[in-house]
């Protein structure tokens, strides 16, 4: 019964959130920066979203036992849920070889929080 419950919760929301979408894009609102949705970084050199970057490889290393070696974000969206989701195609070197990655980071600056959800290979 109460993933049933949890199932429908999250149907609502949805709708919800869509429809709010729907009514701010219709009356001229701001489309980016809408709760839930992927956005595109416009400046992936931004210095924060290197440091974003160098963050989830850092992590990946310690997480990993790995030695990637950062080398830059080549693009990446961002998504405001309660703080913001980055998802990054990070370059980085691994024994000689520059490969891409593909890293999502959740951040949230007012608390000082940031954590590595998930690093693969491109």
């Amino acid at each position: 019964m109460a993933l049933k419950t949890l199932f429908w919760l999250l149907i609502i929301s949805f709708l919800v959130a869509t429809a709010f979408h729907d009514v701010a894009a219709a009356m001229g609102g701001r489309k980016e920066g809408m709760v839930g949705r992927w956005e595109p970084i416009k400046d992936p050199k931004d210095p924060k979203v290197q440091e974003i970057g160098e963050f989830a490889v850092s992590e990946h290393n310690k997480e990993a036992k790995a030695s990637l070696k950062y080398e830059s974000v080549v693009k990446g969206e961002t998504q405001v849920v309660s703080g913001t989701n980055y998802r990054l195609r990070i370059a980085a070197e691994d024994g000689g070889v520059s490969g891409n990655y593909e890293a999502v980071v959740w951040d949230k600056p007012w608390k000082k929080f940031r954590q590595l959800t998930s690093f693969k290979r491109a």
